[in-house]
């Protein structure tokens, strides 16, 4: 009996052998793309991260400026009164603008609570009683 050669022209191999290297060489393709995606998220990844680090010293500077900036306030303040009554001017107005935001915040998480997708459920709910009612008319 005569073999098939694996590596002659495709008009000698058997349709068989064409199926197999057809499944290898996509196997081996989807594992290179894979690989190949391995590679280019890490680099994002890296990439990102530093990005990330960069927005955290970002984050610290403008603490710093923010607290500059307040004593600059209380300073000036200083030239019209003196300087514990300028100190506690500005002290009661970040407190105030904090005690207005966390109270606008709060709001906006009692409407975000409870983090339930209402509408997918709605929604799946009636796809649901749509796959019931259409088996039921099946069976009649």
């Amino acid at each position: 009996m005569a073999s098939i050669p694996t590596n002659g022209p495709a008009t000698d191999q058997s349709v068989p052998e064409l199926t197999r290297q057809l499944a290898d060489q996509t196997t081996r393709l989807v594992r290179a793309e894979v690989e190949l995606a391995k590679a280019e998220l890490a680099e994002k990844g890296k990439r990102a991260g530093i990005g990330a680090g960069m927005f955290g010293g970002a984050g610290v500077v403008g603490l710093y400026a923010v607290g500059a900036l307040v004593a600059a306030a209380i300073l000036g303040l200083a030239t019209a009164v003196d300087g514990w009554v300028a100190a506690l001017i500005v002290g009661v107005v970040l407190a105030a603008a904090a005690g207005i935001l966390a109270l606008v915040g709060k709001s906006k998480v009692q409407q975000a609570t409870p983090p339930v997708p209402e509408q997918a459920i709605d929604s799946t709910k009636e796809d649901v009683e749509t796959a019931k009612s259409r088996a039921q008319e099946g069976r009649r």
